[in-house]
């Protein structure tokens, strides 16, 4: 198939696409480097496979390049996972998450509709369930409370999706990641933060009491789910979510962390932070009945194995 990836220089995407240049697929990405983080780790992301993809680094927010990028590309299929990402600088810079999270998504998804494209892939967040007070989160909960402009922007497009789906025929799959980590994750996340810091020596900021508790998904469930989803053809809308379906406080995680670094963390705790939620945790039935989906790598294996790939690649 040819497939479009958005987002694909990025961390879940530079997985994504590895594993399905491997099936044998012919793979376009398309990507902005922005300053969000240090542009050259995502070209250090596609190193590994960069002469056998084909390159497009622009933005989404451009409906002209979007347009021309399909044309030319005539792509199977899409998937979607360039956004502004991050909770908390969406509190700071709201516009500029709407405008790349809402008007991107719509322009992908009209790119599609004229140039016939059937399958849309969007990875949505588990931010949209907001202060859902009941756990596990399922895909049937009501979402009455996202409470940053981030968790709105996801929300935005999922709806967006659902009207696509329903008046040009295009199947889109909604995919509520739960807090993803692994090889390559972004430099401003907690695990990949904690661990830089743990071994350097410095101390960590911990935000709150320690009790927030997230569902930590390891990469390599992350990116089957998302192939699962791919070749998923029922029905012409859904949504799943793709969890661990395991809760982990704050406190444990640092101390998963620090086991995994071999040195305890100097700790200075901080006033909670707007915008975060106080526990995410995906029930994945859906998925699994569905997808097949099944997370096999949880966070006490997961954490050391991002420890050993850390010190092997960001060390210097």
């Amino acid at each position: 198939m040819r497939i479009l990836i958005t987002g694909g220089a990025g961390f879940i995407g530079s997985h994504l696409t590895e594993a399905l240049l491997k099936d044998g697929h012919q793979i376009t990405v398309f990507d902005d480097f922005n300053h969000y983080y240090d542009p050259q780790i995502k070209w250090k992301n596609i190193s590994g496979f960069r002469d056998d993809i084909h390159l497009i680094e622009g933005d989404i927010r451009d409906a002209i390049l979007v347009e021309r990028s399909f044309a030319i590309g005539k792509f199977d299929t899409v998937v979607h996972l360039a956004a502004r990402a991050g909770v908390r600088p969406s509190i700071q810079s709201p516009k500029l998450y709407f405008t790349t999270n809402i008007d991107g998504t719509f322009n992908l998804l009209d790119a599609c509709r004229h140039h016939e494209v059937k399958d849309f892939i969007f990875a949505s967040s588990s931010s949209v369930y907001g202060m859902n007070e009941k756990v596990p989160f399922s895909e049937i909960d009501p979402l009455n409370r996202t409470i940053s402009p981030y968790a709105a922007t996801k929300l935005a497009g999922e709806q967006i999706c659902s009207n696509y789906a329903h008046l040009f025929g295009i199947r889109c799959m909604c995919l509520r990641f739960f807090t993803v980590y692994g090889p390559r994750q972004r430099p401003d996340l907690a695990i990949s933060k904690f661990t830089k810091l743990i071994l350097n020596n410095q101390p960590i900021d911990q935000y709150g009491d320690g009790s927030t508790a997230r569902d930590y998904t390891y990469i390599d469930d992350i990116i089957s789910g998302v192939t699962a989803a791919m070749k998923y053809h029922d029905s012409n809308f859904e949504i799943f979510n793709l969890g661990g379906s395991k809760t982990t406080t704050l406190s444990q995680l640092i101390k998963l962390v620090e086991s995994a670094c071999g040195k305890d963390a100097t700790i200075n705790i901080a006033d909670e932070q707007p915008g975060d939620v106080p526990k995410t945790f995906a029930d994945v039935d859906k998925a699994q009945q569905l997808l097949g989906y099944a997370p096999t790598t949880p966070p006490e294996f997961g954490i050391p194995k991002f420890v050993e790939w850390y010190q092997s690649n960001c060390l210097s």
